[in-house]
């Protein structure tokens, strides 16, 4: 393992009560720290009594300024009298690697404060604390872990990264490393049960936090949002279902999005008391239990997705059957400015789409282009797009129609089952790619056999297996499209996990 340099960074000056940041290491332009380097916040003149210093732990494809730059949560910390330490992980590896290097590090901040510290985790990072903690042995330096927006059982965004249709816009943005890999939530089942059956699961008292809120059409969240909406009540880039464990107590679940969770002026103050000496559970983790086991068994069918590359001119089409009360596009891009031009089947055009860059860690580098259709006519819709340049892309239509609740995928055995009411006629087609337990890509685009809509899940070694199910056929006499991804993971012992 790399030994890595321990700075003590105390930061001395003062602005109007909030601490200035001086940082070591190089941290420019929202790129990471180097991965090892922890540093110490400015010791506040009256500490709070009966308070534990806080370790704030960044999420995945960031950094440890992600709490002071553009956030208040280390003024608020220290206006409240806490001490406090920020430490960079590897902002793209697993929770394997970065559980390991949490571990080490921690002991020195124990060593420097003399005393165990809470952690504050947001996203990923609380993933990779509970690794530390459970399969490392940071217990003893840890008094217990506070986690904002954990992804505990993964996220369908990562799913969607690592799918067969967004290869080619996720290859040139980077948005395939370790981190997203293992935030698939086929491999986070596998996680979960090594994890949560551990003996020492128990040691470190883990408190959650999850949001509900992915703002307005066009903001930097809102596509995440829409495409979990599927899934259930989510920030734009987790559901809340995914930010709990049923051993952890929910300190709340409130209106916010990924980026607001941890803000010191949003939920500083709701788990203030978690801080100090003395704290008790107090929430039934059976509630918890039960929805773990209720919710998420079905893969929801309100998506159309598509994706390549191209140069100069190039057109996309998109069935909308009847009934459908919206329809959004999102032409999710490696390019800001590309010329797109939406028609509806009676040849009316729209070009009045909205152009954010992605804020939900999964598809960091690329930006969205997206309009919504309200009422839209039935028929096929044609996208054209023009650039330049080489563009990688990834299509992503989602709908809200009676469809969604009419086709469905799930996992029985070792066979993906598509379901789908009598009231629709269609096809499928299913194709993965898997990735061995390193993430190296090892069969693309493997085309998986069938028996009528039954697809049996090959095994070709452990690691993950992407499946991209194309449906196509008609609802009432008009053309229908869905796309449904899962993920499994099959482990050494030819185990299959599933969400």
């Amino acid at each position: 393992m790399i030994n890595f340099k321990k700075w003590f960074v105390v930061f001395t000056a003062f602005f109007l009560t909030v601490p200035s940041v001086s940082l070591a290491g190089s941290i420019k332009d929202g790129s990471s720290g180097n991965p090892g380097e922890w540093y110490v916040g400015t010791t506040p003149s009256s500490i709070a009594a009966n308070s534990h210093p806080i370790l704030f732990v960044h999420g995945l494809n960031s950094s440890s300024d992600t709490w002071y730059e553009n956030n208040n949560m280390y003024a608020t910390a220290y206006q409240n009298g806490y001490e406090t330490a920020f430490i960079d992980l590897n902002a793209g590896k697993s929770m394997w690697d970065n559980g390991a290097l949490l571990a080490q590090k921690v002991q020195e901040v124990y060593n420097y404060f003399g005393e165990k510290v809470v952690v504050v985790a947001h996203s990923k990072g609380g993933v990779d604390t509970q690794s530390a903690l459970v399969h490392y042995g940071a217990d003893p330096y840890i008094e217990r872990v506070i986690t904002l927006s954990s992804p505990h059982r993964g996220s369908e965004l990562a799913d969607l990264a690592y799918s067969s249709w967004a290869g080619w816009l996720a290859g040139i943005i980077g948005s395939k490393n370790d981190g997203t890999y293992s935030l698939q939530t086929g491999y986070m089942d596998y996680y979960r049960s090594v994890t949560d059956s551990h003996a020492n699961v128990y040691n470190t008292p883990i408190y959650t936090l999850g949001g509900t809120k992915w703002g307005s059409f066009g903001s930097a969240l809102y596509w995440g949002g829409l495409y979990l909406s599927a899934y259930g009540s989510n920030d734009g880039a987790v559901t809340v279902q995914s930010s709990r464990l049923p051993y952890a107590a929910e300190i709340s679940v409130g209106r916010w999005n990924h980026t607001t969770i941890k803000e010191g002026s949003s939920t500083f103050n709701l788990f203030k008391n978690y801080l100090n000496e003395e704290t008790f559970y107090s929430a039934s983790a059976a509630s918890f239990e039960t929805a773990a086991v209720t919710e998420g068994a079905e893969t929801p069918a309100g998506h159309y997705i598509t994706g390549g590359e191209y140069a100069g001119t190039h057109k996309e089409s998109v069935a909308v059957e009847k009934g459908v009360d919206s329809v959004t596009f999102d032409w999710i891009s490696d390019k800001k400015d590309t010329s797109l031009a939406l028609a509806s089947p009676s040849k009316k055009t729209y070009a009045d789409f909205k152009v954010t860059a992605d804020d939900t860690e999964f598809f960091k580098g690329a930006y969205h282009h997206t309009l919504t259709i309200e009422k839209p006519e039935a028929g096929k819709w044609t996208l054209e797009t023009k650039a330049d340049k080489k563009e990688r892309y990834l299509l992503n239509t989602t709908f809200e129609s009676p469809v969604d609740a009419m086709l469905s995928g799930e996992v029985e055995g070792n066979q993906m089952k598509v379901k789908g009411n009598n009231k629709l006629n269609v096809k499928t087609d299913m194709t993965v790619e898997y990735y061995d337990k390193n993430g190296k890509l090892k069969e693309k685009k493997l085309k998986a056999k069938k028996n009528g809509n039954d697809f049996k899940i090959p095994s070709l070694g452990e690691g993950v297996y992407n499946m991209t199910i194309d449906v196509e056929g008609t609802y009432e006499g008009t053309p229908l499209e869905r796309t449904l991804i899962q993920t499994v993971y099959i482990d050494d012992k030819g185990k299959l996990y599933a969400p």
